[in-house]
């Protein structure tokens, strides 16, 4: 496996439907390394049918985030069975 070279800061901050701040705790953040330039990846994916560009960064960040936690954790045996069907989705998604 390719060693991670890449750090990214993911933030997830929720939109409040009032339009006021968000009081409290609201803002989860954690860091991931990864060996991909998710900036490329989203690049490519922009002629993805059937997705908006949310919907595209979600999914793309989101298998990224899934794939490199399996890739890890392999030992453990529910990522080890998640592991085909990642795979076979993410060739799946290249093709369309």
């Amino acid at each position: 496996m390719t060693s991670p070279s890449h750090r990214y800061r993911i933030t997830v901050t929720p939109i409040e439907s009032d339009g006021l701040p968000c009081s409290g705790r609201c803002t989860i953040e954690f860091e991931h390394r990864d060996a991909d330039d998710w900036m490329r990846l989203l690049e490519s994916v922009q002629r993805q049918r059937g997705l908006d560009g949310d919907e595209r960064a979600a999914l793309t960040i989101g298998l990224r985030l899934l794939d490199g936690l399996s890739s890890r954790h392999g030992d453990n045996a529910a990522f080890a069975a998640l592991r085909p069907q990642l795979e076979s989705f993410a060739r799946e998604l290249k093709r369309a």
